[in-house]
């Protein structure tokens, strides 16, 4: 099996990739928080996580694959209040969002999907355990706090201490009566007319960070391999589910490797509905295809940030329109018996081999592309020779089909379109017509191609036919 690095935010390097289990592979990422809309920032971060599965599978490792669902917090109660609707109803209504937002970019390697209410017996064990250890303590009225004074290795992913914690403020930490500035809720007190769960301590609902590690704990134990995220979830969430697991279970480190995924900005800014420039996954699938999103996130190393600009679409269309073009030369070939050809065999070989190098060389998806497109280039001049064999033809086939099986940027169907007999006769005829000058002809006859939803295009080797869509 071939060696894999990846940058781990715990280390701050590039590390050699070794699972705990063999070829067994335990991965968390954290899920939505159910309030509104995924947008193109929810997209990335799931976009590399469901590739980086693909590819783990595909060389030879057993992924399982969790995913929590944040289904009850502060913002999901807020937005139920302004719609007039239960949390719940609201919860369940963005969910489904989600998951049609997911499928529809072909994101479908999650093993489990849990939701946060459905582990509350999970959350309250969690809670009592700390509290008899000594790390967690009630504020009257408030709720339950984690102590971040208690934990001695507090701040080691986000290289921050707990008295550099002053920003870890987030959704229903605030109160008054903390012990430090940064200790954050684990069990909040419920309040009138709010979902609540009845505990030792009294009725009330989960916090943030403690529901991830209580689902991690309950599907993966108290250690596996790597846990991934967004980069903004480094501190002070995944601060916060280090300093809380590896105090239940005195076991060192949670997770082996912490993936970060860069941040998503659009035309230089931060994401904001204030701004008028943010884009949820919706808006953008009525735009352009998914498997253009696809392609726009993995040409980019995944811890790097991206920009989105909407002109940087034309780059996308342009670039995939390349290779389902050069693939259905290659389609064609196959399709075909041609005589046999030696020449540039060994670039197969080399191609794939250059693939999967770039892949295990920290997952850098933008250098694998890079050099599809160039063994593209080579090979574009070896149809124009006529010197590709229909043997390497369904081997470059073969490989291109695998390298979508982790990439998901390419549209079979749409390659895989037979052209009609009408079509290539009427091409056929437009070619005859420009032999002859008939330049109102051919215009005429092209202009027909066009209505039927297809696309003749003038090579060296004589036209070439593709759907228009």
């Amino acid at each position: 099996m071939q060696k894999l690095t990846i940058y781990n935010t715990l280390t701050g390097k590039k590390d050699l990739f070794k699972p705990m289990k063999g070829k067994k592979i335990n991965l968390f990422v954290c899920g939505m928080t159910v309030y509104d809309y995924p947008h193109l920032g929810h997209a990335r971060n799931y976009i590399v996580f469901d590739s980086f599965a693909k590819y783990l599978k595909k060389i030879g490792y057993n992924v399982f694959y969790l995913q929590n669902i944040t289904d009850l917090d502060d913002k999901i109660i807020m937005r139920a209040k302004e719609k007039e609707v239960s949390p719940k109803d609201l919860a369940i209504a963005f969910e489904k969002e989600y998951f049609k937002s997911m499928k529809m970019l072909d994101i479908n390697n999650v093993s489990k999907y849990a939701r946060a209410t459905s582990h509350i017996k999970e959350i309250i064990s969690q809670a009592r355990r700390l509290e008899e250890k000594g790390f967690a303590y009630e504020i009257k009225g408030d709720g339950i706090y984690y102590d971040i004074s208690k934990f001695k290795n507090y701040g080691k992913l986000s290289g921050r201490t707990a008295l550099q914690a002053e920003d870890s403020i987030s959704r229903i930490d605030y109160s008054k009566d903390k012990r430090n500035r940064g200790d954050f809720c684990i069990w909040k007190f419920s309040e009138e007319n709010e979902p609540s769960w009845p505990s030792p301590f009294g009725r009330g609902r989960p916090g943030w960070h403690i529901e991830d590690t209580a689902i991690t704990e309950k599907f993966l134990g108290a250690q596996y391999d790597i846990h991934g995220g967004a980069r903004d979830l480094i501190f002070p969430h995944h601060e916060a589910e280090v300093s809380l697991m590896e105090t239940l279970s005195g076991k060192v480190p949670l997770a082996r490797y912490w993936m970060h995924v860069g941040f998503l900005t659009i035309e230089g800014q931060k994401m904001s509905k204030s701004l008028g420039n943010f884009i949820t996954i919706n808006d953008f699938l009525r735009r352009h295809p998914a498997n253009h999103l696809r392609f726009f996130v993995l040409k980019n190393l995944w811890r790097s940030p991206v920009d989105y600009l909407e002109s940087s679409m034309i780059e996308v269309k342009s670039a995939l329109e390349k290779v389902e073009e050069f693939l259905r030369k290659i389609q064609d070939i196959k399709n075909k018996k041609q005589k046999k050809s030696n020449v540039g065999e060994n670039l197969i070989k080399k191609v794939k081999s250059d693939f999967y190098n770039q892949l295990s060389n920290d997952f850098n998806t933008a250098k694998a592309l890079a050099v599809l497109f160039d063994f593209i280039k080579k090979e574009n001049q070896n149809l124009e020779k006529n010197t590709v064999s229909q043997k390497k033809a369904t081997e470059i086939y073969k490989f291109f089909e695998e390298v979508n099986d982790i990439f998901g940027i390419l549209d079979f169907k749409k390659i895989n379109r037979a052209i009609p007999a009408k079509i290539k006769k009427l091409a056929h005829a437009r070619e005859k017509f420009r032999q002859n000058q008939e330049w109102q002809k051919a215009d005429h006859a092209r202009q027909e191609i066009e209505k039927q939803g297809f696309l003749v295009e003038d090579t060296k080797n004589g036209p070439s036919i593709k759907p228009a869509t």
